[in-house]
């Protein structure tokens, strides 16, 4: 997903009750080394492990707090990942890559003495989650992939048809992007940023922009990465997917996996296009497949009842 919509793309479902019930993202957690790098991780609840992994590629784990409701059946596990957050950030963007991301999450699993565990992927998580259980397949118990990417070409629709409708809806913005495109500009170029930060978050990423609507903002460091972002897309890469996005694909491999999955996904969603998500039922037949009606890229704050009422009936399993 884009960067400049990133940065809201979560909207940090932050309200009252979280801040008095729940541990604070920014104070109540624990570093642990993985790899070289301190790694920052928020942990409560009881149960079995779930292990939550944020989207961008570069975002912090702060905007998936709409989970803490499942902390009465799983022992939750937020982490920012490596140059997210309050985590350490690299040195050299090129030490950022989706094989240093599922890694890392073995690395936790390993340092917090953990057997089995839950994942939970959102959007790129998916990428890492379903990287990790193709790897680690013993290790893993559960897998929610919520707005998934399947495969590198999965993730050049998410630019056609992104761009697509920003051509045809937004035709002020893109005559500005053609201009400086022809210029040279780059989407990884502030100014190319700028330009696409122009088109309200809702329109690509919701079924109703409403539901972003009147939601707090927590601050909180580093929350969207653009230089890892651009590292792991290329530095076109709202345009055209290079790098490790553009590489992955785990459609042959899906079909192998034998862990209890479940696949969330949005009709409306315009990042994780409906046409290309249902191709998991072809890919991952063995998976439980659920289309929301009334939601975009994140059926957690679109539909949250039906949506946590799935993950915790999969997860009793």
């Amino acid at each position: 997903m884009r960067v400049k919509f990133s940065t809201l793309i979560f909207l940090a479902s932050t309200n009252c009750l979280f801040a008095q019930t729940f541990p604070d993202s920014q104070t109540d957690g624990k570093y642990y080394t993985i790899n070289g790098a301190k790694i920052w991780t928020v942990s409560f609840g009881k149960g079995d492990p779930l292990f939550l992994i944020s989207g961008g590629p570069g975002s912090a784990h702060i905007g998936l707090r709409s989970f803490d409701s499942l902390h009465n059946l799983n022992t939750l596990i937020y982490y920012d990942g490596f140059g997210r957050g309050k985590s350490d950030t690299a040195k050299d963007v090129k030490e950022y890559s989706l094989k240093r991301d599922i890694d890392d999450l073995e690395g936790l699993r390993k340092i917090m003495g953990l057997k089995k565990i839950n994942i939970l992927g959102h959007s790129y998580g998916t990428v890492v989650a379903q990287g990790y259980a193709i790897k680690y397949p013993e290790n893993v118990a559960h897998l929610i992939l919520s707005a998934p990417f399947h495969s590198n070409v999965m993730w050049q629709e998410n630019d056609d048809n992104s761009n697509r409708e920003i051509k045809t809806n937004y035709p002020e913005v893109w005559d500005t992007l053609m201009i400086i495109r022809k210029q040279g500009y780059k989407s990884s170029d502030s100014l190319h940023q700028v330009i696409y930060g122009r088109v309200p978050y809702g329109f690509l990423y919701a079924y109703n922009p409403a539901n972003f609507l009147n939601r707090g903002r927590v601050l909180y460091p580093n929350r969207n990465n653009t230089k890892l972002y651009y590292q792991m897309v290329g530095k076109d890469g709202d345009f055209i997917v290079d790098s490790d996005i553009g590489s992955f694909d785990y459609r042959k491999a899906l079909k192998n996996l034998k862990m209890p999955i479940l696949i969330l996904a949005g009709r409306f969603d315009r990042v994780a296009v409906p046409w290309m998500v249902v191709k998991y039922k072809e890919y991952c037949p063995q998976a439980q497949f659920v289309l929301f009606e009334k939601s975009g890229h994140n059926s957690f704050i679109e539909e949250p009842a039906k949506t946590f009422e799935l993950i915790r009936t999969f997860l009793s399993r």
